[in-house]
């Protein structure tokens, strides 16, 4: 009797919780990622880390730097693999316009999100983002503290 494998319930590979912290979201892209036989296993298995990564927009294409894919022990051993190799984003040209123009304005900057599947296909969120202050950073903490002491307020009642 054969048996199956349990399957994840959940479609997301990884956050980037940091970028949230530092970052103030202007505006979110959906992108496809190029990827190889190894980073596929390699995401079925959860091993990747989005932390520090980022967009570049270079030759009108976007590539997604910094990413951190862990390849698998068991992985083929003809191929070399290089975890934090550049990968190309799949964007529609407008887009990819779009985050042309937007990036070279003072203080934007292009960061990936997340990472989860669809439709059997690896999606990248990334976003157009500014960098917040210090005092910005704490006072979106202090909201987010209120908005903690009102929900408990109202479950005790």
């Amino acid at each position: 009797m054969a048996t199956k494998k349990s399957k994840n319930t959940s479609s997301t590979i990884c956050l980037n919780k940091k970028a949230r912290h530092e970052y103030s979201i202007e505006e979110k892209f959906e992108a496809g990622v190029a990827l190889t036989g190894w980073e596929v296993k390699s995401l079925r298995e959860g091993r990747a880390q989005l932390v520090d990564s980022y967009v570049i927009l270079k030759n009108d294409e976007a590539w997604l730097v910094g990413a951190h894919f862990t390849p698998l022990l068991s992985a083929c051993t003809h191929v070399v693999a290089d975890p934090r190799r550049d990968r190309k984003l799949l964007l529609h040209r407008r887009q990819i316009d779009k985050l042309t123009v937007e990036t070279q304005a003072k203080g934007h900057t292009c960061v990936a999100l997340a990472m989860y599947w669809k439709g059997g296909r690896v999606k990248c969120e990334i976003a157009l983002v500014k960098g917040k202050k210090l005092h910005d950073k704490r006072a979106a903490e202090k909201d987010r503290e209120g908005e903690r002491e009102k929900q408990r307020a109202l479950a005790t009642r």
